[in-house]
């Protein structure tokens, strides 16, 4: 059995470090990416600030102390270290963050002089980018807009009063093909941790290190890093990701909230799938990013709760001896088809990228997944938000329970 998410490496100096200086147990936030998507974390997370802000007795102060995120869940948990010194307030600010959101602040097609008149001009640019970029999309615009949004100093000011302890982010290298975790810790030591395809550096974060994690395949440019000494070109983390609640583990969190944007079975778009006869580029894009993108979240949560159970059958005194220790794990997923909100608001795309949607046949039936990534327009923002928030009312007191474990919550 594969135990690897639950060590505490002891080769690796971090988890220690902060333990000792954080003696009580930590409470590690984890989210994973899907584009667009990742606008439900933003709901879900307001949610649960609203909860804890009404809830007597609870601190306002902010409630993570390890932030872990890949690709756009790396935006998410970046800009919510920054706000972290806001205490509550700093996961509405991430709500209404994605609400300014548009698709122009986040990438553009290529531009020809024809482009607004021709589907073969806009096509002709798009081929142009991919040979020169090896991606379809522009992204510069996310550059702009992530440093317009997060005050990179502001991480270091919350690691040094101890409102958090570390903030991880990972990116997938395609020059050596290692799954590379990036981790801003408060202690700052070097990190050791190195496993198999898998290595973790202490660095602090930048906004390249965000436009590197969220580089999805094909569609946005890889972005150099440097690393052990050399330059590589890295791409969307969640590529090749196996453990995504390792880099939490690993730096020192007991319980972990984590948060995906998979999606229950597509069944009512696989039926609309079938009546179409041969899939279409839009739904084998779509299927594609949904691999590249695949939840191995629950996999993990499987494997934390197995090492659980096998330590709770040891003796104190072999445990005591072991590199491994119970990690409790709370996983939050969308509650209805993404897919199918994607359908209802891709119309709202700039029309240049409607009309290369349109042609891959991605804006119905199971073809709406690629837009679901690539829809950061309003009303489906909005839907997302409105989403994470209700699957969290829905579960608010096992929430509760699991964020405040000592605390009384009524019935609702």
């Amino acid at each position: 059995m594969h135990i690897d998410p639950l060590t505490t490496a002891r080769p690796m100096s971090a988890p220690e470090a902060h333990r000792s200086a954080h003696p009580h147990p930590m409470l590690g936030l984890v989210l994973m990416g899907g584009g667009a998507r990742t606008a439900y974390q933003a709901g879900a997370l307001q949610a649960i600030g609203q909860l804890l802000s009404h809830q007597a007795g609870c601190s306002k102060a902010f409630p993570f102390q390890v932030l872990a995120g890949t690709s756009a869940g790396a935006l998410n948990a970046t800009f919510l270290a920054s706000k972290a010194m806001d205490g509550l307030a700093g996961l509405d600010e991430l709500a209404h963050f994605w609400t300014s959101i548009r698709t122009e602040a986040v990438y553009r097609l290529p531009q020809t002089p024809l482009d607004k008149f021709s589907r073969w001009a806009t096509a002709l640019g798009l081929l142009r980018s991919a040979r020169a970029h090896a991606a379809a999309m522009d992204s510069l615009a996310l550059v702009n807009t992530l440093h317009r949004a997060i005050a990179l100093d502001r991480i270091d000011t919350a690691l040094h009063h101890g409102v958090l302890q570390a903030l991880a982010v990972t990116a997938s290298s395609y020059s050596s093909g290692i799954h590379w975790t990036f981790c801003q810790t408060r202690d700052g030591q070097p990190i050791t941790w190195s496993r198999p395809g898998r290595r973790a550096e202490q660095q602090p974060i930048t906004i390249e290190h965000l436009m590197a994690s969220s580089a999805i395949p094909f569609i946005f440019p890889s972005t150099p890093l440097w690393v052990d000494g050399g330059m590589e070109f890295f791409g969307d983390g969640s590529m090749r990701q196996i453990s995504p609640l390792s880099s939490a583990v690993q730096l020192g969190a007991d319980r972990i909230l984590a948060i995906g944007v998979s999606q229950p079975p597509r069944a009512n778009l696989v039926a609309s799938a079938h009546t179409t006869g041969r899939p279409s580029l839009g739904t084998i894009a779509g299927h594609a990013l949904a691999s590249v993108f695949h939840d191995t979240l629950e996999a993990d949560v499987e494997q934390i709760e197995r090492v659980n159970q096998a330590l709770e059958h040891l003796p104190e005194a072999i445990r005591a001896g072991l590199p491994l220790r119970q990690v409790q794990v709370l996983t939050l997923q969308p509650s209805a088809s993404l897919d199918a909100l994607a359908q209802d608001h891709a119309h709202a795309l700039p029309r240049p990228i409607l009309r290369v949607l349109e042609g891959l046949g991605a804006l119905r039936g199971s073809g709406a997944a690629l837009a679901s990534y690539l829809l950061f327009e309003p009303g489906f923002i909005a839907a997302l938000l409105a989403l994470g928030q209700a699957d969290v009312q829905a579960r608010a007191d096992e929430i509760l329970s699991f964020l405040s474990p000592t605390l009384e919550h009524p019935v609702r």
